[in-house]
């Protein structure tokens, strides 16, 4: 499944997730703090790859690499302690 998240700079993004797994630790229209949400990021998205890893026997590649963009986007948000990451909408 895909979200849109909208960065603090209003920037958006689509993201990527092979599991529904994201929609439990993220919810649509709610805006989280950048560290909140890389936090939530991190957790649903290894979920997401450990599920393609036990059904598949290797780990999921795309999940791996939209975290890897997304923990690269926020490094630039993490000093403003206000600055706040929205999740806009689910793309099934």
């Amino acid at each position: 499944m895909r979200f849109v998240i909208t960065w603090p700079d209003g920037r958006s993004e689509e993201c990527y997730s092979p599991s529904l797994v994201i929609r439990d630790f993220l919810a649509e229209g709610e805006s989280y703090p950048v560290a909140d949400f890389l936090d939530r990021s991190r957790k649903a998205l290894t979920i997401a790859s450990d599920r393609v890893e036990a059904k598949y026997g290797h780990p999921c590649s795309l999940a791996r690499g939209q975290l890897a963009r997304i923990e690269h986007a926020a490094v630039t948000y993490l000093p403003d302690a206000d600055a706040r990451v929205r999740c806009e909408t689910f793309i099934l």
